[in-house]
């Protein structure tokens, strides 16, 4: 496989497993232009890799990934081309883990914010350290969740609590997360890497192809519903990523102060 190709993810081999980090440690592993479309690419490309069975997903250093960088959202305001290629790449990464047939652990190292909150909530399984925090803050930089949030949030946590985290985009403890059902375990730091791998093992010692078969089966309603739901989610991120709101929000950032919002 011509995994030397990709600029922004590392590859790692432990067998039959096969490690995709997200390498922007100096950035928290914030996502812009070049990472986005190579997490487009990545889970279709590892679907055809015969020498992988199991999947395990991280980030580099003290983040998972911090979510959309925003040097890049200032791209996309300023550029409509560059947010066409986006909105794109959007649907490639969430159905690219939808129709990988390999399953896809996630060890969540650290923060996992927007974006990477989405795509560490659509693997297999998570595994997510004691230390690090989760939310989908779309809301705080004046965006609609449209990446695949407002798909996976209710179907981890239920309606009710979806809407409040979503429009809150408040953080969540692994603990917190572990207890609702967002993750599937929440692991001491020092033991994360134990607990990942031995369960990636274990997939690999078994029958592979009904594990791979039974994700598959599990994913067609996942899939129906972002089809039914992603295109709609991302045309209103696309209305509110022209607001006045989002720019404000994104001139805020960049002063260190809090934004002043005013619903335009």
């Amino acid at each position: 496989m011509a995994y030397e190709k990709y600029k922004t993810l590392s590859f790692d081999r432990r067998g039959r497993i096969l490690t995709i980090t997200m390498n922007r440690p100096d950035k928290l592993n914030a996502v812009e232009a070049v990472m986005h479309r190579e997490l487009g690419d990545v889970f279709y490309e590892v679907a055809q890799d015969p020498e992988a069975d199991v999947i395990v997903l991280t980030g580099a250093g003290r983040a998972f990934s911090a979510g959309g960088d925003i040097g890049w959202m200032q791209e996309m305001i300023d550029d409509k081309r560059v947010w066409e290629r986006t909105r794109v790449e959007g649907k490639r990464i969430v159905f690219g883990l939808l129709d990988c047939e390999k399953p896809v652990v996630c060890r969540l190292n650290g923060p996992a914010m927007g974006l990477g909150a989405t795509i560490a909530l659509f693997c297999d399984t998570i595994f997510m350290a004691e230390s690090a925090i989760i939310a989908d803050p779309h809301v705080s930089v004046g965006l609609v969740a449209g990446d695949g949030g407002a798909i996976i949030w209710p179907q981890l946590v239920g309606y009710a609590r979806a809407k409040e985290f979503l429009m809150t985009g408040d953080r969540l403890t692994a603990e917190q997360a572990a207890a609702m059902g967002l993750v599937n375990h929440a692991v001491p730091d020092d033991e994360l890497d134990e607990r990942v791998y031995a369960f990636a093992d274990r997939l690999t010692k078994g029958a592979i192809r009904a594990i791979q078969y039974s994700k598959i089966s599990v994913n067609i309603g996942l899939k129906q519903l972002a089809h039914s739901i992603m295109d709609t989610s991302i045309a209103y991120e696309s209305i509110t990523n022209y607001s006045d709101d989002h720019q404000e929000a994104v001139n805020a950032f960049r002063e260190k102060r809090k934004p002043s919002f005013t619903g335009q």
